[in-house]
């Protein structure tokens, strides 16, 4: 091990130390015999704790950045309460030889505040103690005891408000973990500052039983066992008893002040003396103050002087204020790009303070963003409590499902408040594009009616906005008669959560970057680090394998088995192709996972093949469209009707199949399946199409159509 190493475990060792041994030092005090000297030492270290203690508390930006004030406030009480017994000791017993028998501190403490007049000391030193048992000790231990019980009552509510962050995406787990812990470090400290508070209540009132202590017992023992006069006893004992309680009670004093500056800082990003200048420096709040103090300056027979020179200082305050405002003005309004004009103070013509604009004002990377008018902020639980707030917990399960379903982790879900959009309205952004928007009643219900409706009911008549069906949004009272009349009924959150669902499978290929790519490769390297390494990026770039993966989730191909994603490309490196081909290529070693998901095995699988003639048409177009094609190699040229009759005749295909509850998968030639997908795409977004080729040998099928689109062709059957 080397020397570097040993240094920091020998000083974690001593440390760990050092507090046992103090606190048995502590004890010994009040038990064994102090030299004087030493008494005196302590008395200064204890003045200096205490100033230490005080410092730090001045210059926190929020309790818990002193989370330690607790244990150290009572550390600090038990060593001033051992000083006072290991003092009390030696003023009784060694009080008859003189006033500097218990130590210089004691003895200076004690002239100095008796002055020769003993009436006055123990009189200064009853209103330190009152000073800081009554007022400061009191005050601080009531806010104490209110700050612990809020703080616990509201703990539920912000471990709540965490979990909620996290569902939406707005918090990383390792975030939410570090909140969560503050949350309850938070909720100990008060809880232990409500206890220690009571420390210093107690140390208050052990500090004037121990002074009347010193000054009877020590009269007493000087007149009955040290033969000295009354007076010479209560000269010795009570300069003595005074100095003692004195070297205790600043200390005391200074804990004091420093747990109330504890108890009631507010947290910030600023220490306390900077946060109060920064607040108190107001130029309109000094300039009242110097009116009036110059007003009370002129009345006849006040001290005109004294409230003059008042008056003048708040009067330079106030300048000194106006002046700080309008160079911090100047500068924000450089930051935003704004003009500097001549005489600009912070507000600008016809308005207040202009407001700040930053780069999260024009900037927002959240890749998915759900944007909702005041009306819908109920959904989410952020509201007053109308609605049942599940929005979040169902967004939270459709990024679980669709993750799954896609292959790899689907981005958190920003969800926002936008005054520009009506009260019930939605809108849909993956990264900064608009995807879709749409209303919804948080205080209805919608009602899609199905095959066995019959009657028509009273409410707002929409479309579905997932799927397009015809639907009524209906009051809750309607719900059993929508229920008899064979209508499905949705809550209004569910009706977001399903479009958002569309839209992250129908987008998913925007969702992916280098970064989540790298994140799955990084995954994978744990288990197969040989083929990560042999791949990516020596055979193929990591841009181009994230062109790829793109590619395949565009035709909603998942790309969860990253194994054999990774040794196909293995296999293709050499043949020289672009991404789309290389996609292309993939896609019958990962088919069996797209139709796992489109038909469970145990069913036939439903397709809808083309009329021969029909796809002999479209390989001709598909061959004469060439490189000048629309989509280049990809394109279709046909002609307008007949691309009318094909669409026609798919969509009522598909239609049928789905009102079945089935997913149905347009089967084309190998060669024909990228360029129609393509092609339909744009007219029928939702459609699968696979090549023959994909279409794994133990599945078991059912043709349930067939299309055709030349005339005299049937248009399915």
């Amino acid at each position: 091990m080397s020397e570097v190493s040993i240094i920091p475990n020998m000083t974690r060792q001593l440390g760990g130390l050092a507090l046992p041994t103090g606190i048995m030092v502590v004890i010994a005090m009040m038990v064994l015999p102090l030299p004087v000297a030493l008494l005196d030492v302590f008395f200064v270290g204890n003045i200096l704790l205490s100033l230490l203690i005080l410092m730090v508390a001045l210059h926190t930006f929020r309790p818990l950045d002193f989370s330690s004030f607790p244990s150290m406030l009572l550390i600090a009480t038990i060593l001033r309460l051992a000083l006072n017994v290991a003092s009390t000791r030696i003023v009784l017993s060694e009080g008859h030889t003189g006033e500097a028998a218990a130590g210089k501190v004691i003895q200076a403490f004690g002239e100095f505040v008796i002055a020769g007049n003993y009436v006055v000391g123990l009189l200064v030193f009853t209103i330190l103690v009152i000073i800081n048992l009554v007022v400061i000790t009191k005050g601080a231990g009531r806010v104490s005891e209110v700050s612990a019980r809020f703080t616990l009552d509201a703990m539920p509510g912000k471990q709540m408000a965490i979990d909620a962050d996290l569902n939406a995406g707005l918090l990383t787990p390792a975030e939410a973990k570090v909140r969560r812990a503050d949350v309850s470090a938070e909720a100990d400290f008060y809880g232990a500052m409500d206890g220690a508070s009571k420390f210093v209540k107690g140390d208050a009132v052990a500090g004037i039983l121990i002074l009347a202590i010193n000054v009877i017992g020590g009269i007493l023992i000087g007149t009955a066992q040290h033969d000295m006069s009354l007076g010479v006893a209560a000269q010795t004992y009570v300069l003595l008893s005074i100095g003692d309680g004195l070297v205790a009670q600043i200390p005391a004093l200074l804990l004091s002040i420093a747990t109330a500056l504890i108890v009631t800082r507010v947290s910030s990003a600023t220490d306390m003396g900077e946060l109060i200048a920064k607040q108190v420096n107001l130029s309109r709040a000094w300039l009242p103050v110097a009116g009036v103090m110059t007003l009370l300056g002129l009345v006849p027979g006040m001290p005109n002087f004294m409230f003059l020179l008042g008056g003048g200082a708040a009067a330079a305050a106030a300048w000194f204020g106006h002046k700080r405002e309008k160079a911090a003005a100047l500068a924000d309004a450089v930051a935003n790009g704004l003009p500097a004009l001549p005489g600009m103070d912070g507000a600008t013509a016809g308005s207040g303070q202009p407001e700040a604009i930053t780069a999260d004002d024009v900037a927002d990377h959240a890749p998915i963003s759900l944007q909702i008018g005041y009306g819908l902020i109920p959904l989410t639980g952020d509201g007053d409590g109308a609605g049942n707030g599940q929005l979040v917990s169902r967004i939270t399960a459709i990024r679980r499902d669709a993750s799954r379903a896609l292959g790899f982790v689907v981005p958190g879900v920003r969800i926002r408040d936008d005054l520009t959009l009506a009260p019930n309205q939605y809108r849909i952004r993956v990264g900064q594009a608009i995807m879709a928007e749409d209303q919804v009643y948080p205080d209805r219900k919608l009602a899609i009616p199905g095959n066995g409706s019959t009657r028509k009911l009273k409410g707002i008549e929409v479309k579905d906005p997932s799927f397009g069906l015809d639907a009524v949004w209906i009051l809750p009272h309607q719900l059993p008669e929508a229920e008899a009349d064979d209508h499905v009924v949705v809550e209004p959150d569910s009706v977001i959560a399903t479009h958002l669902s569309q839209i992250i499978t129908k987008h998913a290929a925007l969702l992916i970057g280098p970064d989540e790519v790298q994140s799955l490769l990084d995954t994978l390297s744990k288990v197969a680090p040989t083929l990560v390494n042999g791949v990516v990026p020596k055979l193929v770039p990591l841009h181009q394998f994230t062109t790829v993966l793109r590619t395949l989730l565009a035709e909603r191909m998942p790309i969860a088995d990253m194994r054999r994603i990774l040794e196909g490309l293995a296999d293709l490196s050499s043949r020289n192709l672009t991404p789309p081909d290389m996609a292309e290529a993939l896609r019958p070693a990962l088919a069996p996972l797209l139709l796992q998901q489109i038909a469970p095995l145990s069913q036939p699988l439903p397709l809808i093949t083309l009329e021969p003639e029909l796809e002999q048409l479209l390989l001709r177009a598909r061959r004469n469209s060439g490189n000048g094609g629309a989509g280049g190699e990809d394109g279709l040229m046909i002609d307008q009707g007949l691309g009318q009759k094909i669409l026609t005749s798919l969509s009522s295909a598909l239609d049928k199949v789905s009102d079945q509850g089935r997913t149905a998968v347009v089967i084309v030639a190998g060669g024909l399946r990228r360029p129609l997908a393509v092609w339909l795409r744009a007219h029928l977004p939702d459609a699968i199409v696979m090549g023959i080729n994909e279409l794994p040998e133990t599945r078991r099928i059912e043709v349930v159509a067939t299309v055709g689109g030349q005339p005299g062709l049937p248009g399915a059957r």
